[in-house]
């Protein structure tokens, strides 16, 4: 993953010093500011730039090698969706891979954001799954939701869901974000933080 430096008088000036060299659209870039570099009679700015195409190929490397590390024989597919990446794992092991209620798949991609964010002081979004698991359990959450929803729906009986990541309850939190019947809040503290889907006022 390279990264690049550019030094200017302003930020903006320096900014698009790299997007004209990296003949690259600002939103395909991550910049951020490096240090301000002051003297007597002048003041300059560095910043570091990093295409995130490179950040995309940097992670699929990176976890093609933690893989190997753990013992794992496997194959990645990167598919991209609204320009965020899905790493899709084959192993020989999906199930010891993904743990029970998919703690061990959670945890490699806490690992990996760890490492991103020590490389590139940058939240640059991206999600794993194994097989198609995640994928499923997506449109299980959905489907709960949903179900729930209709449910608090008949009964105006709040309803508070079991403990989820922030993954989880964005998915139950858009899944009924049109509802005309219900919505939805997140309480309690994490890691025990959950959704209560409730019913709406006539």
């Amino acid at each position: 993953m390279v990264k690049h430096s550019y030094i200017g008088k302003t930020f903006e000036e320096t900014k698009n010093k790299a997007v004209l060299d990296l003949q690259e659209t600002e939103e395909n870039l991550i910049i951020t500011m490096k240090e301000e570099i002051k003297s007597l009679f002048s003041k300059k700015v560095e910043i570091e730039v990093i295409e995130k195409r490179e950040v995309k190929d940097y992670i699929k490397s990176l976890l093609k090698q933690l893989l190997y590390d753990m013992g794992f024989q496997a194959e990645i597919e990167v598919q991209m969706t609204h320009d965020i990446p899905t790493y899709r794992i084959y192993s020989n092991h999906d199930a010891l891979l993904i743990g029970k209620n998919g703690k061990n798949l959670n945890a490699l991609t806490f690992l990996i954001k760890q490492i991103l964010q020590k490389e590139i002081h940058y939240n640059y979004r991206f999600f794993l799954d194994v097989s198609d698991y995640k994928e499923k359990n997506d449109k299980h959450l959905e489907m709960l939701a949903r179900k729930i929803a209709k449910e608090v729906k008949e009964t105006k009986i709040e309803v508070k869901l079991d403990s989820m990541n922030s993954y989880e309850r964005r998915i139950v939190h858009n899944a009924l974000s049109n509802n005309k019947y219900v919505y939805t809040e997140s309480v309690g503290e994490e890691p025990n933080r959950a959704v209560v889907i409730k019913p709406k006022e006539d």
